[in-house]
């Protein structure tokens, strides 16, 4: 039973936590925003974690081009990011700042949740002006309310006009260790770019479509548009991935992952089964008398061969209800553990129900075998 109880136990809690990494990466690319578009600069990778390969392809004008002549989508906001220590009074901390515009907020569904975020006034006017992230506000100021105070990236002042709700990790990056500010001043002011270019160089840019049956089309359009731009006759130099194929990526990986952890673990019902056949054979043989004796008041050879059956069955499925019941109970530990969701799917404990009989079934149909094959009268001899 033990081989049986801890294979049911490996198999349902490895589904249960892959599921549960499957929507928690769902979550975080949803926290990206919604029907979102993102163009990279450079060509992109081929195989199964493609990426782009760091270019200057991508200009500000690419994106104000793309707000103007792509009607499929909702909202562009291009980012230009750096990692800068950001100083205030006596405390100082380093994070990502990104040069952006205020569709940002819409586009990556990025809510303020305290002041407001910059207007396309303070853009046009390249006014020193900057938005905190939640984790970088608390590490500055504490309990202290930032909004209004003057804070220093790269020996600039900036004022501080609102703090952004949490958002949590995406990606493996800290969303809320970060610093907002106007894509002109983070251009002009702190990445050192030449003025005389005719728009600054950027590291992606997000859209997001009206709809989702707008995002073929807006993928579409854009990629049409872009090379019209940059005078492409060959590949591509950008990269114009949608939000589902991301997530269509990470699922595959881990659904490989989880997929390999369940077929490992379920080595452990296979021992489970060889270990019932042998003890199985092991009672066989120690209750020779009692078959004999069982046979010599009538019992057919069908009997004596469904009661070892049915001994072995339940042997296997009371290993799996015990299994299932520390898989349930490590599931939701470990959920609480940790940033994943406790997701213990019916489906895997029907199966693991349903292949712990089959393997009582199967591995005991020999030793049941074996019991029926026996002479009463050399069984009772014996």
């Amino acid at each position: 039973m033990l081989g049986i109880i801890i294979g049911n136990a490996s198999v349902i809690a490895m589904i249960a936590v892959g599921q549960g990494a499957q929507q928690f990466i769902g979550k975080q690319f949803e926290s990206l925003g919604t029907n979102i578009l993102f163009i990279l600069p450079g060509v992109a990778a081929e195989g199964p974690l493609a990426s782009s390969v760091p270019a200057q392809t991508l200009v500000l004008a690419d994106a104000e081009a793309i707000a103007k002549e792509v009607p499929a989508i909702a909202g562009v906001a291009p980012e230009k990011s750096d990692r800068l220590r950001v100083t205030w009074a006596d405390q100082d901390t380093q994070v990502d700042v990104t040069g952006t515009t205020p569709e940002y907020t819409r586009v990556r569904n990025a809510g303020v949740q305290r002041g407001r975020f910059f207007s396309a006034l303070e853009l046009q006017q390249h006014q020193r002006v900057a938005v905190l992230g939640s984790e970088t506000a608390r590490s500055l100021f504490g309990a202290r309310h930032p909004v209004g105070a003057k804070i220093r990236l790269r020996n600039h002042s900036f004022r501080v006009i609102g703090v952004m709700a949490e958002k949590g990790s995406s990606m493996g990056m800290n969303q809320d260790e970060a610093i907002f500010i106007p894509i002109t001043v983070m251009a002009s002011q702190l990445t050192g770019e030449d003025n005389a270019r005719t728009s600054p160089t950027l590291q992606s840019i997000s859209v997001s479509a009206k709809s989702d049956a707008s995002m073929s089309a807006a993928q579409f359009q854009i990629t049409n548009l872009l090379r019209l731009r940059h005078e492409v006759k060959g590949e591509n130099d950008f990269t114009v991935r949608s939000q589902q194929e991301l997530l269509q990526t990470a699922d595959s990986i881990t659904g490989m992952l989880v997929v390999l952890m369940a077929a490992t673990s379920s080595i452990s019902l296979l021992v489970g089964g060889i270990g019932i056949m042998n003890i199985m054979l092991v009672s066989v043989s120690e209750r020779t008398q009692e078959i004999g004796l069982r046979k010599a008041l009538g019992a057919t050879h069908k009997d004596i061969q469904v009661q070892f059956t049915v001994e072995a069955v339940i042997l296997a499925l009371t290993g799996g209800g015990i299994g299932i019941a520390i898989a349930v109970a490590g599931t939701v530990l470990f959920a609480a553990l940790t940033p994943l969701e406790a997701i213990v799917s019916p489906i895997a404990i029907v199966i693991a129900v349903g292949v712990s009989g089959a393997i009582g079934l199967g591995f005991g149909v020999i030793p049941a075998r074996n019991a029926a094959r026996l002479d009463p009268i050399i069984a009772l001899r014996g």
